[in-house]
């Protein structure tokens, strides 16, 4: 089966949990034999700090930005779109906050959803011919449901199923204003209609986005998101500091500050004077000033020795910031959909302690690798801090039970076997 999967690109800047989930599961579809088309949208696709280059990007970040706001670029001559949709432009536009959330492109979002009825029908007409004249795929996949108003285009012109992923699109579009925000979630109902099957990445975000895109019970399927616990190493608690690590994009709604205000408090007991923290997963400019301010929350408690900020987070250094902590814990203000790196910390032998919030309950109880807490303060996280942190039995237990879990709930293979199993299903409906 050939599987073309469409895939907005983070452009490489911060730890894309979205990303990564892609990446790791085209891999594993190709590992049964599947045939595996990663089609990037708005900005580059990385892998590992590889820039993913075979396919060209569509809905080029900058160029379909300068098309919404400002009508005479929908009339410029094709040399323009070029130079707007090269690579120097868009590694540039990654680093902006202006491609990575929804404030200021609120209109671009609807238009995005009305599909061959909004501004970017150009563009939607040239990934469909690109679809059907290179790719030939069998069964297109959208990587969320920001996509939907793809669907109906490709339906038409490919004549094949349309699968689409559920995580996180409510963290887009419920920041918006309120007459935004219900023009986006109604179309999004609509255009539901037109996708064969849709796979959300946990049974909590099932339930939610059942009532909210009114879905019916035939066409949503829940499927984990999965780690190959292979690609993983475990070193022993007992051969580690006590350092308590964050990996997510650096920013206040995954909770940087409610971990920064834990610390301080946790340390404030002379008993944890031993204990450190390690920070990273990226940024965007739009994140600058957050940091900066976080930073000088630290450096006025006397803490700046004990905190360690990353920059570097893929590949290698990655595995290298499991290896060197005990627990970890990123405190999303709302929740997650689901949140990989949860995964990813089981995998290498390193506990969670993370808010009764989202999926990360779901998560930890099938994982039996770390501990839930409630509500999601500073005061909260740092009394479940002190109850691990210098425990070296009871983190060696829940490193064990974690890994344990990954490799039975949440094995990346087992879940693309599951996932071409609903491709099956939608090219060959029951009679």
């Amino acid at each position: 089966m050939k599987i073309a999967h469409i895939i907005p690109g983070s452009g490489g800047s911060f730890y894309c949990g979205n990303c990564l989930r892609d990446s790791k599961y085209m891999k594993a579809l190709q590992d049964l034999g599947q045939q595996v088309i990663k089609v990037p949208m708005y900005l580059p696709l990385f892998e590992d700090g590889r820039d993913l280059s075979e396919v060209p990007v569509f809905y080029g970040a900058v160029d379909i930005y300068l098309k919404q706001r400002f009508p005479v670029f929908r009339h410029m001559p094709s040399f323009v779109d070029s130079l707007l949709n090269s690579k120097a432009v868009l590694h540039m536009a990654a680093q902006n906050a202006g491609s990575t959330r929804a404030k200021g492109l609120e209109e671009m979002t609807v238009s995005m959803l009305l599909g061959e009825d909004g501004v970017q029908k150009d563009e939607l007409e040239r990934l469909v011919d690109w679809l059907k004249e290179v790719a030939k795929p069998d069964v297109v996949h959208l990587s969320n449901a920001l996509l939907l108003g793809l669907a109906r285009r490709i339906k038409q012109r490919l004549g094949i199923p349309v699968v689409c992923s559920l995580q996180d699109e409510d963290v887009w579009i419920d920041v918006m204003s309120d007459a935004n925000r219900d023009e986006c979630w109604e179309i999004m109902k609509k255009r539901a209609r037109e996708v064969d099957a849709f796979v959300a990445v946990s049974d909590f975000y099932a339930k939610d986005m059942k009532r909210r895109l009114h879905l019916n019970d035939r066409q949503l399927f829940v499927n984990h998101i999965g780690v190959d616990a292979g690609d993983y190493r475990v070193k022993a608690i007992a051969e580690k500091k006590p350092i308590i690590g964050y990996i997510s994009r650096m920013c206040e709604d995954n909770g940087l500050d409610i971990l920064i205000d834990a610390f301080v408090l946790l340390k404030e007991d002379p008993s944890f004077e031993s204990v450190e923290l390690k920070i990273t997963g990226g940024k965007t400019n739009d994140d600058t000033q957050f940091i900066r301010e976080q930073k000088q929350v630290i450096e006025q408690a006397g803490l700046t020795d004990a905190v360690h900020w990353v920059d570097e987070f893929e590949g290698e250094d990655r595995l290298r910031f499991f290896d060197s902590i005990s627990l970890l814990s990123v405190p999303v203000l709302n929740g997650e959909a689901f949140g990989l790196y949860q995964l990813e910390a089981l995998a290498s032998g390193v506990p969670l302690v993370q808010p009764e919030l989202g999926a990360f309950p779901e998560v930890v109880n099938q994982s039996e690798g770390g501990v839930i807490y409630h509500p999601n303060s500073p005061k909260k996280l740092a009394k479940a801090w002190k109850g691990l942190i210098l425990n070296n039995a009871k983190l060696e237990e829940l490193s064990t039970n974690g890994l344990a879990g990954v490799k039975k709930h949440f094995d990346v293979h087992e879940q693309a076997r599951k996932l071409v199993e609903i491709y099956e299903k939608v090219r060959k409906p029951a009679q």
